[in-house]
């Protein structure tokens, strides 16, 4: 087929530390690889494991031409399988979430054990097998409370990610969360701006006043300026929350795909709120002291997440078309907090609800002058854009070697 080679050359011909072209924010062949090339190949964040915490619990996801539904067995495992029946292909889940003692088919009743195995088939004959016929499974880990799934054939080594996670999240209680508060937005942008976006704080003054509150703009103290140096408040923070079993230095893969690295928040801030003060009196982190500020962690290409002292934001997302992105926001608080008592859903969400619509106009802004014939790939800021030429790098470098790689295409 074309399109992967015309994505290589339009690649390869790209100018550093610079936008890409225009085909790559618009045209659908170029989405098309995308999805085949790396969304099809990769580790993807899915859900957290809190969200299925009963036998039977099941979540669905659609990605491109893909249905999977992710669920907790009786053994408490949690595995993904292709949502369609072995029997014509009909959805076996049709709702976005729920739970069912057994996966049942709604077409011709087919029926399933939680771990995938066919438990029932009607007048299928003498010669039918029913272990033949089990659902196909999806790779499937959780990874420190958060679940990821891959849709190719033979996945990537998630080791080495799973084990910083570990250590990351361990004073982070994802297991023993719940989800307080989840949004879903549809922003008609292409996926790479929806990442561009985030990348940066470029945009943050001009955009986000309530965010601005307590997220530092400066690039240093994330990590996220080319200098490679950090600023003097991130290395003290970092010493801090450290000394108290909370791992916080700087952390980012290889090839560059996933990063770790906890934030201090603005002056004396403690969580994302209008006033700084944290949200949630019931914690669901261990951490001794409230202003531990943000552990920001990014896992490409699906997620991005910040871990507070008191609760936590997973965000997921996931490509629609070549100028549609879903950004699904999840708010997690410890299982045993009480609305109303230990936190005030809006003064929770306020603030993410904010800068997830701004971001969303911001992208949307950049999508519609991207689309001009006046567009021409610019440069980034290498005080403040470091972030953005990493993602760029990242996804280069991942499309020239899937495309010329040795192939894995997804599962049939």
């Amino acid at each position: 087929m074309p399109r992967p080679n015309d994505a290589l050359s339009l690649i390869m011909r790209r100018k550093p530390a610079h936008s890409l072209d225009q085909a790559f924010y618009c045209d659908p062949d170029i989405f098309q690889t995308d999805l085949e090339m790396i969304w099809y190949r990769s580790w993807l964040f899915a859900i957290p494991s809190c969200e299925i915490p009963k036998a039977g619990d099941y979540v669905t996801h659609e990605l491109g031409t893909y249905a999977v539904v992710i669920v907790r067995g009786n053994d408490g495992q949690i595995r993904a399988f292709h949502n369609s029946c072995r029997h014509r292909g009909s959805v076996l889940c049709r709702s976005r979430k729920g739970r069912n003692p057994k996966l049942v088919c709604p077409y011709h009743q087919w029926t399933y054990e939680l771990d995938g195995q066919l438990l029932w088939a009607r007048d299928m004959g003498p010669d039918f097998d029913p272990k033949q016929h089990g659902l196909k499974p999806v790779h499937c880990r959780n990874v420190s409370g958060m679940v990821y799934i891959c849709l190719a054939d033979t996945a990537p080594d998630i080791e080495p990610f799973a084990a910083e996670a570990a250590r990351y999240l361990a004073p982070h209680d994802l297991e023993n969360s719940k989800v307080a508060y989840e949004s879903s937005i549809i922003e008609q942008g292409n996926w790479k701006l929806v990442w561009e976006n985030n990348r940066e704080c470029y945009h943050c003054a001009g955009n986000h006043p309530s965010l601005c509150r307590t997220f530092p703009e400066d690039p240093r103290a994330i990590g996220n300026d080319e200098s490679g140096e950090m600023s003097g408040l991130l290395d003290q923070h970092v010493a801090r929350c450290e000394a108290v079993g909370a791992p916080s230095a700087y952390k980012i893969a290889e090839r560059g795909d996933w990063r770790f690295v906890r934030t201090p928040l603005l002056g004396s801030g403690e969580s994302y709120t209008m006033d700084g003060k944290v949200a949630v009196s019931k914690p669901n982190s261990t951490i001794p002291f409230k202003d531990a500020g943000s552990l920001l962690k990014f896992h490409y290409p699906s997620t991005w997440n910040h871990f507070l002292s008191d609760h936590s934001l997973v965000f997921r997302v996931t490509p629609i078309s070549a100028t549609e992105t879903e950004v699904c926001t999840k708010w997690l608080v410890h299982k045993d907090a009480e609305e109303g008592r230990d936190y005030d859903l809006k003064r929770l969400t306020r603030v993410w609800i904010e800068t997830n619509d701004e971001d969303r106009e911001v992208v949307e802004n950049n999508q519609r002058g991207i689309r001009s014939p006046a567009y021409r790939p610019g440069p980034y800021s290498p005080t403040h854009e470091g972030g953005n030429i990493q993602f760029v790098n990242w996804y280069a470098d991942s499309l020239i070697d899937a495309i010329t790689g040795p192939a894995t295409m997804a599962a049939e």
